[in-house]
């Protein structure tokens, strides 16, 4: 792959090179800008490994089905039963094929619909007793109480203490360096609490994705394991990609105007959607996609060979790293003009019948997108309606927002917002 671009190797495998430009995500940016769409570079835990920024190249990996191992390392600990992201094809297919049954299906969505209006209603009603709220801490709770609702079939006491379970395991197992016993010891509680947590919710009644885990003929450890997984992406995800949506309709006067423009028309006065509204809030569900655009929740993913590929004009051997920049992806200019400027039109069913499918993916391509990609689209969508119809929303601006990669596309120390209500639900008689 010599004749492929790229940085001269390292004795570190890129290790210091990644970290002089402030994580993975920003480095690969770094990398895509002066080195074009299909770059040869290290990666630690990959010998051989290529990032592909570019739609037309990526078309040509989107049926691989193998991640490779030893990058989803971090994720073992979390497993009991074998890491579920690098499953072989052969058991992989039947548990995605259980996931889909459940989280893709529109007439489970909308029947857990009023349950997901009432979370994000309670936090609206706390938010609206303070004039001032952190985001991402605030939207992470919200999103996991909404998934354990509606996969795992219950609620969770205490979200907040969850929330700050995983962070800790995975900072701890992200590391790259070696780690004290008291890191590990931390890591080790907080991932007690997380299986017993999930055991907790498990007893408490069944679920639609743990009967379709069991009649996959999954294990009981397998379940644990899988549930733990769902809670993990699904908090994560949607909760950043409300929380950077809120963010740039913050500091984007126009477009938050007609996001509140739209909710008044279509709810009058009502202080939250049905689940049919949904599809009558079209520049709303425009913002929270050009948002994803900018800052992709999960900013990259990988596939591994299992036989030569070609690139182009490039042959890559078995066993290479595909490395996907989501990020990269969706700033390349050749398919997104102006790409730093926020312009939710971008995604008018015009503009995005124009695209090539792979120039957007924010929740990645081929047998390993993620299973719950329409949920969480019900669920971003109806919080932002329920929170940008009951606020106006400033940004505090002594606070700087930096995004920075913890798993996902985070913003270190939070995004912090001023809030002014601008409506008031009607009393309860």
């Amino acid at each position: 792959m010599r004749d492929i671009p790229g940085p001269p190797d390292r004795p570190d495998s890129g290790l210091s090179a990644i970290t002089a430009a402030g994580g993975l995500h920003a480095y690969q940016l770094r990398l895509h800008e002066r080195y074009g769409p299909l770059v040869r570079f290290q990666l630690p835990g990959a010998p051989s490994a290529v990032s592909v920024a570019d739609p037309v190249l990526l078309e040509a990996t989107a049926a691989i089905d193998n991640r490779p191992e030893r990058l989803f390392e971090f994720l073992a600990p979390l497993c009991e039963a074998g890491n579920l992201q690098t499953l072989p094809a052969h058991e992989h297919t039947p548990f995605r094929r259980a996931l889909l049954s459940v989280l893709a299906g529109r007439r489970s969505h909308e029947a857990h619909f009023a349950a997901f209006t009432a979370l994000a209603t309670d936090l609206a009603d706390r938010w609206a007793a303070t004039g001032e709220v952190t985001l991402q801490q605030d939207l992470s709770a919200l999103s996991l109480r909404m998934i354990c609702q509606y996969a795992l079939g219950g609620d969770i006491d205490d979200p907040a203490g969850v929330v700050r379970a995983f962070e800790t395991v995975l900072t701890v197992h992200l590391g790259r360096g070696p780690q004290s016993d008291d890191d590990l010891t931390r890591a080790g509680l907080a991932l007690a609490h997380l299986r017993g947590v999930v055991d907790g919710v498990l007893a408490a009644g069944g679920s639609d994705l743990v009967a379709a885990l069991d009649e996959a003929g999954l294990s009981a450890a397998r379940i644990r394991d899988s549930v733990l997984m769902i809670m993990l992406a699904a908090h994560h995800t949607t909760g950043v990609a409300v929380s950077w949506t809120l963010h740039l309709l913050s500091r984007h006067p126009e477009p938050a105007a007609r996001v509140a423009a739209e909710l008044d028309a279509v709810l009058g006065d009502r202080p939250a959607p049905s689940y049919a509204d949904l599809r009558r809030l079209p520049y709303l569900e425009r913002c929270l996609k050009e948002s994803m655009r900018l800052f992709p929740p999960g900013p990259y993913g990988a596939r591994e060979t299992i036989g030569e590929l070609a690139l182009g004009p490039h042959i890559v051997p078995a066993g290479t790293t595909i490395f996907y920049p989501f990020w990269a992806v969706h700033l390349n200019p050749e398919h997104w003009p102006d790409p730093e400027t926020f312009d939710p039109d971008r995604f008018t069913p015009e503009a995005s019948a124009r695209r090539h499918r792979y120039a957007y993916l924010p929740f990645g391509l081929g047998p390993r997108a993620c299973e719950g990609a329409s949920l969480a689209m019900v669920e971003a969508e109806l919080v932002l309606a329920v929170l940008l119809r009951r606020f106006r929303l400033e940004p505090v601006e002594e606070h700087p927002v930096v995004p920075v990669e913890r798993f996902v596309l985070w913003a270190e120390h939070d995004i912090r917002m001023r809030l002014t209500t601008r409506f008031r639900p009607p009393a309860e008689p």
